[in-house]
C-alpha cells in the first residue's frame, strides 16, 4: 500500500549557465513575452555546469518521499547509461522503483537547462522514453493499492494513458492529483473534461490556464486597473471555468505573483513566499506535490495548505536543482512562524 504513486517524465538534467545570456522582451498590443537570446554564430564561454535527476514525475516523487510518505515512481526508462543513472538516484531518495519500465531500444529522457541571471530558465528537452508509456506498461495493480495518483506531465504518446489513469483511480477510490503540462493543454479543455471531473487536485499555470480555457488575461489600461483587485477578474474566470469540470480544488500559478486557488466556494491568493531566487526549475513540482501531501498534512484545510506548499517552492528555488532544498513539515511550520505577517487572502 503506498501514499502517493507517481507517473510523469524521469530526465538527466544539465544545468548550464552563461552571464553571456541577454533577456529580451518583445509587447504586442495583447501580449508581452520575454526571451532569452546569445549572440548567433558566436562561441560562448559558460560559467557553471552541473548534471542532477529530474523530471515532473521524479521531482514530485522525491519531494514525497522526503515528506514522509511511502511513494511509488512509475516512469520510462531506457537501458542506458542515463537510465541507470536515473534510477540509482531515485532508489537514494527513498522512492519504491519496482514500478519503473525499461526499454531496451529506446534513449532516456535528458534536458539542457540554460539558466539565466535572473535565475530563469529555458529547457532543451529529448523526451526520449517519456514519450512513449503504452497502457499495457503500467502496473495497475500498484495504483489500486495507493490513497494518491500524482500525474505529472505526460507527453508525446504517453498521453494517450490519461483517461484510462483517470477513470482507474475514480473506480478505485484513489485520490488524483494532476498537473497536466502545456503540450498536452493544447488539446483544450473539451479533451480533459473526464480528467479534471474525477480530480481532487488540479494545478497548471497561468499560461496554461490561459491556454486550455482560451481566456486571455487583460494588462491594466488608462481607463481600467486590475492590478488592484485580489485576484485579477481574467484569473478568476479561468478558476471558475476549470471548477466547472467538478475538479475538487483547481490551482493557477503565477510566479512571483503567487498562486491563485478556487475550491467552488472560496477564492485563494497565496503570496510567493520570499527566497532568493537561484533557480525556478522544479519549482512547480515543488508546489503542487507539496499541496497535495498537505492536505493529507491538515485534513484538507487549503489555505494551509497552500502557505505550505509555498515556503517549500521558495527552499526549491533557492537552491540549485529541481530535488534540493526539500523540507520537512516541521521546517515549513517553523518558517512560517517566523514570518507572522505572510498571510493567504480569501474571498
Amino acid at each position: 500500500m503506498y501514499d502517493f504513486i507517481t507517473i510523469g517524465s524521469a530526465t538527466i538534467d544539465a544545468f548550464v549557465e552563461s552571464d553571456a545570456a541577454d533577456i529580451v522582451s518583445v509587447s504586442t498590443k495583447k501580449s508581452s513575452n520575454e526571451f532569452m537570446s546569445f549572440p548567433y554564430g558566436a562561441k560562448v564561454e559558460i560559467d557553471s555546469f552541473k548534471t542532477a535527476v529530474g523530471g515532473g514525475g521524479l521531482n514530485a516523487a522525491a519531494n514525497l518521499a522526503h515528506l514522509g510518505y511511502k511513494t511509488s515512481a512509475i516512469f520510462k526508462i531506457g537501458d542506458d547509461f542515463q537510465g541507470k543513472n536515473i534510477l540509482h538516484k531515485v532508489k537514494l531518495a527513498g522512492v519504491d522503483t519496482s514500478n519503473v519500465i525499461t526499454s531496451e531500444d529506446e534513449s532516456s529522457g535528458f534536458s539542457i537547462i540554460l539558466l539565466s541571471f535572473e535565475g530563469n530558465r529555458t529547457v532543451l528537452a529529448h523526451r526520449g522514453t517519456n514519450g512513449t508509456v503504452k497502457e499495457s506498461e503500467i502496473n495497475y495493480d500498484a495504483i489500486k493499492n495507493a490513497k494518491w495518483l500524482y500525474i505529472a506531465p505526460l507527453n508525446g504518446k504517453s498521453g494517450a494513458v490519461l483517461d484510462k489513469l483517470a477513470q482507474f483511480a475514480e473506480e478505485n477510490g484513489v485520490n488524483v492529483a494532476i498537473n497536466p503540462g502545456s503540450s498536452s493543454l493544447k488539446k483544450g479543455l473539451k479533451y480533459f473534461e473526464k480528467i479534471l471531473a474525477t480530480a481532487e487536485v488540479v494545478v497548471m499555470n497561468k499560461e496554461e490556464a490561459s491556454l486550455v480555457t482560451n481566456i486571455e488575461v487583460r494588462p491594466d489600461t488608462k481607463t481600467e486597473s486590475f492590478s488592484s483587485e485580489i485576484i485579477h477578474p481574467d484569473i478568476k474566470s479561468m478558476l471558475d471555468k476549470l471548477k466547472s469540470t467538478d475538479a475538487k480544488v483547481v490551482i493557477i500559478t503565477d510566479g512571483k505573483h503567487g498562486v491563485y486557488a478556487f475550491d467552488g466556494q472560496k477564492y485563494y491568493r497565496c503570496p510567493e513566499f520570499p527566497a532568493k531566487v537561484v533557480s525556478t526549475l522544479g519549482a512547480g513540482d515543488a508546489l503542487s506535490s507539496t499541496f497535495a501531501a498537505a492536505l493529507e498534512y491538515t485534513n484538507w484545510n487549503v489555505e494551509k495548505s497552500l502557505m505550505l506548499a509555498s515556503v517549500n517552492a521558495a527552499s526549491v528555488v533557492s537552491n540549485f536543482g529541481a530535488q534540493e532544498g526539500f523540507l520537512s513539515f516541521e521546517e515549513m511550520e517553523q518558517r512560517l512562524k517566523n514570518a507572522p505577517t505572510f498571510r493567504v487572502e480569501v474571498i
